[in-house]
């Protein structure tokens, strides 16, 4: 299946992969952070270094794109389905990813966007497109609504995919017509129609299963399924993987300052480097109590609290330090608040009179 669609694979991977070249491209015209997300008021409420914004999510997306075309061709009943269906899923990742970095990279250069009318268009032509082609969806554990009474019963299958299909076409014109309404109404509205669209063919089904049942034609039929031996070499795989992956994340990791003449640079695991001129900064402060903090974007771990963090006094700022080390130095560097420390008091001690000698 993949060298059938080989082309199309490589060509949706590259379009995907296509803000990170913008970004290099404009590299020296982007702030050093940018915004990344946006709260249910529709202002922003997260922020990423400019590095970590040009490449961390189109590379995400990437792997999610690879890993839903290998689970809708690999699992049983997957290479059978429609080849538009498979366009669809081939598709559906590289347009999030010109939708959302577009909007990240609209935002960096200064324009003002409401996030609200480009997701709920997005949103609502991918419930358009997918109910157009739902009821053409085979019985299948790899793509469509998949219930335990439809998975049974073929009958239940189409009933369920035929109802789901209209369901979805009327919601996505719902959703789309959402972004002309004030932001707030948008988002009340537009969650609400989720809602109903995810568990409007759910309902349907179980209602059509009793149905069925009470007619006496109610038959479970056999439905193809991952080779054992398959499932279990999945599971030796992908499990310790994933687990390998969150202990280093979680319990790994440093935070380390090099000074110059003119300027320190601090290099952190999971979070991209910051050099700071001497000159930039404003006032220093040694805190024994720390600076308590929400994390906005970053890494908040049982070894890191490193990335954009927010707080009653600050605001919004940025943080370089060891989650079980409380003293911390905070700097002012050309009005926005950085606070870093060592992994224990002597360090963060020594990071503070270093500094606090190179600027007097």
């Amino acid at each position: 299946m993949i060298k059938k669609n080989k082309w199309n694979l490589l060509f949706s991977s590259i379009v995907i992969l296509l803000p990170i070249l913008f970004g290099l491209i404009f590299w020296n015209k982007l702030p050093e952070e940018l915004t990344t997300h946006w709260g249910a008021d529709g202002q922003a409420d997260g922020w990423m270094t400019k590095s970590a914004t040009i490449f961390t999510l189109p590379l995400i997306l990437l792997a999610l794109h690879w890993l839903c075309f290998l689970l809708s061709t690999k699992l049983p009943g997957g290479n059978d389905q429609n080849p538009k269906l498979l366009g669809i899923v081939l598709w559906i990742i590289p347009i999030i990813s010109l939708a959302a970095n577009g909007t990240i990279y609209a935002v960096a250069f200064g324009k003002e966007i409401n996030p609200v009318f480009f997701v709920f268009p997005l949103i609502g032509i991918l419930f358009i497109a997918i109910g157009n082609y739902l009821p053409k969806c085979k019985r299948n554990i790899a793509a469509g609504i998949k219930i335990k009474w439809a998975l049974q019963n073929e009958e239940n299958w189409y009933a369920t995919h035929r109802f789901g299909g209209k369901v979805y076409v009327i919601g996505g014109f719902f959703l789309l017509a959402c972004m002309f309404l004030p932001t707030a109404i948008a988002l009340w509205a537009g969650g609400i129609a989720l809602l109903v669209l995810i568990l409007t063919p759910v309902i349907y089904s179980y209602v059509y299963y009793k149905k069925q049942v009470k007619a006496g034609n109610y038959e479970v039929e056999p439905l193809p399924c991952l080779n054992t031996k398959t499932a279990k070499i999945i599971s030796l795989v992908t499990v310790p993987i994933i687990l390998v992956l969150v202990a280093i994340i979680m319990f790994t990791g440093n935070v380390k300052v090099n000074y110059t003449e003119t300027a320190f640079t601090i290099e952190a695991s999971f979070w991209s480097d910051l050099t700071v001129e001497y000159d930039a900064i404003e006032s220093i402060e040694y805190r024994e109590e720390g600076v308590p903090g929400t994390r906005a974007n970053g890494v908040g771990s049982a070894r890191l609290l490193v990335g954009i963090f927010q707080n009653e006094e600050f605001g919004n700022y940025t943080r370089y330090t060891y989650t079980g080390s409380k003293p911390c130095v905070v700097l002012n560097v050309d009005g926005k608040i950085l606070v870093i420390n060592g992994i224990d008091e002597s360090v963060t001690k020594t990071i503070y009179e270093t500094i606090q000698e190179k600027i007097k």
